[in-house]
């Protein structure tokens, strides 16, 4: 038997020390797992590049900007499709958008295909008075060049609904919703707002103008249109959306949070009434506890809610 000699063991041992990971601000984290999400979709899909409707607000601008970072600028496409209630400051704004992220932008007026939707429905439509109909022709319209552009060049249509107004239904089928991807779907429309100041922090340039995050959100569908029009203010409406679609609250609990009954049941009813719409929706990035989708699925038909 030969002996084995064993190497000493030093008297004071080195310890292994662990590989330091910076901790991301959370906003951070979500911007760079949207950005991954772009990146990752569009690749492993077979496409090379996106395209975006621009409207001159932040969710477009948010989600051009996202484009980018994930694909690059010659791999975006914008398309402005200004209507007769596009203000001057969405033109200006778009195209200010598009010249600091360096994206090509096209421009192709609706109004002239708007006329012709109205006077082929003149007749029908006679003694009935504009609503929601003509705003969803809009989006409608804007939704089909899209989708042509997607076709003829093999873009990657990107929608820019936020997450606030998925949940009420704020949205229209087959025009906004169209498209292939949903980048923000995820995403409260106040985070939106805080996602797109943080990139702004970037770089000597901030990249989305200024205006766009100041000015009131609007669909200008129709004049002077504003958001809350139709909506409670999104910095009440988000603290409602996440405690009933997030931690499943009762209409009482939300009350008893301080937020006004009235408000809170409306809230409520618009979420059960938009499932339907949300059922047709694109696939989108998952930032949040609770997605729509897969995280939260109700019934389409919800009348055991008044049973």
């Amino acid at each position: 038997v030969c002996a084995v000699s064993l190497p000493s063991i030093p008297k004071t041992r080195v310890r292994a020390v662990p590989d330091v990971t910076t901790v991301l601000d959370p906003l951070e984290e979500v911007y760079r797992a949207l950005t991954l999400g772009v990146r990752d979709y569009v690749r492993k899909n077979g496409f090379t590049r996106a395209m975006i409707g621009l409207s001159g607000g932040v969710d477009s601008a948010l989600t051009a900007v996202l484009a980018v970072d994930a694909l690059g600028a010659d791999n975006v496409w914008g398309l402005f499709m200004p209507s007769p209630y596009t203000s001057q400051d969405s033109h200006d704004d778009v195209a200010e958008l598009g010249k600091r992220l360096g994206i090509s932008v096209r421009t192709i007026p609706i109004t002239t295909m708007f006329d012709t939707y109205r006077r082929a429905l003149a007749e029908t439509f006679e003694g009935r008075a504009p609503d929601t109909t003509e705003e969803n022709i809009q989006a409608r319209i804007r939704g089909n060049l899209l989708m042509a552009f997607s076709n003829k060049f093999g873009h990657l249509v990107l929608t820019t609904g936020n997450k606030s107004e998925m949940s009420v239904g704020y949205a229209t089928l087959y025009g906004d919703m169209a498209g292939g991807f949903a980048v923000i779907k995820d995403v409260p429309k106040t985070m939106v707002y805080d996602l797109a100041r943080l990139r702004n922090l970037r770089g000597t340039t901030p990249v989305i103008p200024k205006r766009t995050l100041d000015r009131p959100p609007t669909a200008e569908l129709r004049p002077n249109q504003k958001d809350e029009d139709s909506l409670p203010p999104y910095e009440i409406l988000d603290p409602i959306l996440q405690a009933y679609v997030e931690e499943d609250r009762s209409l009482e609990e939300i009350v008893e949070a301080g937020y006004e009954r009235a408000t809170v049941a409306r809230v409520m009813t618009m979420v059960d009434g938009s499932e339907y719409k949300r059922r047709q929706a694109p696939i989108g990035i998952k930032i949040t506890h609770r997605a729509l989708g897969k995280d939260r699925r109700m019934p389409i038909t919800n009348g055991y809610r008044n049973s």
